[in-house]
């Protein structure tokens, strides 16, 4: 079983940036799994932001969030980033990291490990 753990939400302006990390750890095997985040707002079902495969190869993004959001992943640290850019109000959610898929799905029933999640607020 894979633990994550994400960290560097907050609030921000409307056109500005953060990024998110999320931190694996309890299975060796992680570093071959593929990570993304996903991300639920108020009121809404839980959708996919960003995948990325185990090599780093392979990326795919929500079209709600491409060319702003940049995912990568540091396997020697065991580490996933998202990069946020020129953030909207309506990118406010709560957003988690999840692992444990073979491929860089983009479907969440693919993924068997979740984070708790860190909360992500843009003002406008």
């Amino acid at each position: 079983q894979v633990q994550l753990v994400e960290s560097g939400g907050g609030l921000v302006q409307a056109g500005g940036s953060l990024r998110l990390s999320c931190a694996a750890s309890g299975s060796t095997f992680s570093r071959w799994y593929a990570r993304a985040w996903f991300r639920q707002a108020p009121g809404k079902e839980r959708e996919f932001v960003a995948v990325i495969s185990w090599t780093g190869g392979t990326t795919y993004y929500a079209d709600s969030v491409k060319d702003r959001f940049t995912i990568s992943r540091d396997n020697a640290k065991n580490m996933v980033y998202l990069q946020m850019n020129s953030l909207k109000p309506e990118d406010t959610a709560v957003y988690y990291c999840a692992a444990g898929s073979s491929s860089a799905s983009r479907r969440e029933n693919d993924f068997g490990s979740w984070g708790q999640g860190t909360q992500v607020t843009v003002s406008s």
